[in-house]
């Protein structure tokens, strides 16, 4: 059980840092669209998140799949910026009253395949095979609370938008999602692997 519980605080410390900003960033774009009434649909968009980092993280732990670290880096805020510009595009009627499966579900589990990339290299470099498994799984379930964390900080400050400062939810989306897209493109400049 020690080493579950290590594991499991290794995921919510690999979240819940400065060095994790890109991660945060995403969660926050991910769950912008939403209110604190939405909670159920939120942990079922982070969940899909997971699974999808879930799944590349195993493959590339066990040695299955291998891709240039600097290029996964650099593709992480290339997701947030996609994320952030799906949020731009949406119509008031779209943010108001999203569908029952949007686009945006989509992009959590794809986009988890990425950042999931990303993982794999600091998992690997605190271990080897032995005792993976559950070792992948107490990380992951670390990740999973330190991103609910992130998402209901998130609600708390758009119910207070939204709901308290009665800010437009089109207008509260579209402000947070410029800042995170100016965040996110400045990421990607700096990670841009080839360099003159």
């Amino acid at each position: 059980m020690g080493d579950f519980n290590l594991y499991f605080k290794l995921g919510t410390e690999h979240i819940l840092t400065w060095e994790a900003l890109d991660h945060i960033l995403f969660v926050t774009a991910l769950c912008l669209r939403y209110l604190l009434r939405d909670w159920k649909k939120v942990v079922v968009l982070v969940t899909a998140f997971t699974i999808g980092h879930s799944i590349t993280l195993a493959l590339s732990a066990l040695g299955y799949v291998h891709f240039a670290t600097q290029w996964i880096e650099f593709l992480i805020p290339i997701t947030i910026v996609a994320t952030a510009i799906n949020n731009l595009v949406q119509k008031t009627q779209q943010v108001d009253h999203p569908s029952k499966l949007p686009l945006i579900y989509f992009f959590a589990l794809f986009f988890g395949l990425i950042h999931g990339l990303a993982y794999a290299t600091t998992f690997m470099s605190l271990e080897g095979r032995e005792g993976l498994l559950v070792h992948l799984l107490a990380f992951n379930l670390g990740i999973e609370a330190a991103q609910l964390l992130v998402v209901a900080i998130v609600l708390a400050i758009s119910f207070i938008f939204v709901q308290l400062v009665t800010l437009k939810r089109i207008w509260w989306v579209r402000i947070a999602s410029v800042i995170i897209l100016i965040a996110s493109l400045q990421m990607a400049y700096e990670r841009f692997p080839i360099k003159k």
